[in-house]
């Protein structure tokens, strides 16, 4: 957007000579959403320009999908050149802007985001790993990462911007790796920047954790007692026909050391039911996994085969009945375990960073342990203030809480 709003053009919401979507094509529902957009502006907005960029695209440029209704479609290496995408599509060129080496991880640069106050700064992409049931590796590449230096550089700028928060992300951010340094030493880097209030990490591979980066995450009110680790599967003949590279008792192993250090910490994780394969005592295995680590977030989901990769041609596909029924037994359990967990919050005091107002005089925000949070208060605040909070009840899915 900064690149676009360079050129001055103006950037709206509805009636645009021009949309442009940001399309994943990692699951069966992210792309079916993509393509439900595309259609429904073509419907909406005959004369309009139409451009999609992202995984779609290098999907679409490896045979794996198909996109028939957007003028001009563009993979991820293009989104660093989005001012060309976007002049080119008004000029009138259409269909498969052509694949290109990515370009130097440093050019891909935020100096906020609209509408948020947790800034998303990118320091990885690609992957190394072929898990039998992802596209990851075929539409962005292998993993690669941004120096620690241009990171620094970007945080600083995104702080002096009004963003207290920073998110690192990645593809596979347990791969971080850069020339120079590790995830531990950026972390301890960032947490020295001036104004930053939170630093969080976004998903991470438990082969990511190691004693340096918990030691790290430990040392700093700044640094925030979160772990977003991926389980996709509590048994390991699941994990193994997943390629995930670790077992059931390394990710357990992982959560032992961040309790130990960090006790406070919250856990959340991605969780797949109904892989190929996946028995009744496989997946008791991953209820059991729920029950053991205590997630207070969890990201269900039930398996979709994607075209090209290995678990699709499996042929003890398990039904889809069966899926159903596994997604809506393993969401009871994960409610159970945060119902529980959340009361334990009730009557004390948490720190939460206000992201909004609800319209009825209150706020919502997150804790550091990313804990959804409502407050009512009485005392004015603006986006990005961190306050004090009494927890006086547990909801479902949040807390409620008096400043």
């Amino acid at each position: 957007m900064r690149e676009l709003l360079a050129l001055r053009y103006e950037i709206v919401s509805a009636d645009a000579d021009l949309y442009v979507i940001n399309a994943c094509t990692v699951t069966s529902l992210a792309e079916r959403k993509a393509r439900q957009t595309v259609h429904r502006l073509r419907w909406e907005a005959p004369a309009a320009k139409i451009i999609v960029i992202g995984c779609v695209g290098d999907a679409v440029a490896n045979g794996l999908s198909q996109l028939e209704q957007a003028d001009l479609l563009a993979g991820n290496v293009w989104k660093t050149r989005i001012d060309e995408v976007v002049d080119r599509a008004l000029a009138g060129e259409t269909g498969l802007l052509p694949s290109a080496p990515p370009e130097p991880m440093k050019k891909e640069r935020i100096s906020g985001q609209s509408g948020r106050i947790r800034a998303f700064l990118k320091v990885q992409d690609g992957c190394d790993f072929a898990c039998t049931f992802c596209r990851t590796t075929q539409v962005r590449g292998p993993s690669r990462s941004k120096s620690v230096e241009a990171i620094v550089d970007e945080a600083c700028g995104l702080v002096a911007n009004g963003y207290p928060e920073i998110v690192l992300t990645g593809i596979n951010l347990a791969q971080f790796a850069p020339p120079a340094g590790d995830l531990a030493s950026l972390s301890e880097k960032l947490l020295r920047v001036d104004g930053l209030l939170r630093l969080r990490l976004a998903s991470i591979n438990p082969y990511g954790i190691d004693e340096q980066l918990v030691t790290v995450f430990s040392s700093s009110e700044r640094a925030c007692p979160h772990f977003h680790i991926p389980l996709q599967s509590g048994d390991d003949d699941v994990l193994r026909a997943m390629a995930r590279g670790y077992t059931r008792a390394f990710f357990s192993s992982r959560v032992e050391l961040i309790r130990r250090t960090i006790p406070q910490a919250t856990f959340g994780a991605d969780i797949v039911v109904g892989f190929p394969g996946e028995s009744d005592a496989a997946f008791a295995e991953t209820l059991a996994m729920i029950q053991e680590v205590r997630f207070a977030n969890l990201h269900l989901f039930r398996y979709s085969p994607r075209a090209g990769t290995i678990a699709a041609r499996a042929r003890n596909q398990v039904p889809e009945t069966v899926k159903r029924e596994r997604a809506e037994g393993a969401e009871r359990a994960f409610r159970t375990i945060q119902r529980d967990l959340f009361s334990s919050y009730v009557g004390t005091s948490v720190n939460v960073l206000l992201e909004e107002e609800t319209g009825d005089g209150g706020w919502r925000g997150y804790t550091r342990g990313y804990v959804d949070m409502q407050v009512h208060t009485t005392v004015s605040h603006d986006p990005g203030d961190e306050v004090a909070v009494r927890v006086i009840s547990a909801e479902d899915g949040y807390l409620l809480g008096d400043e």
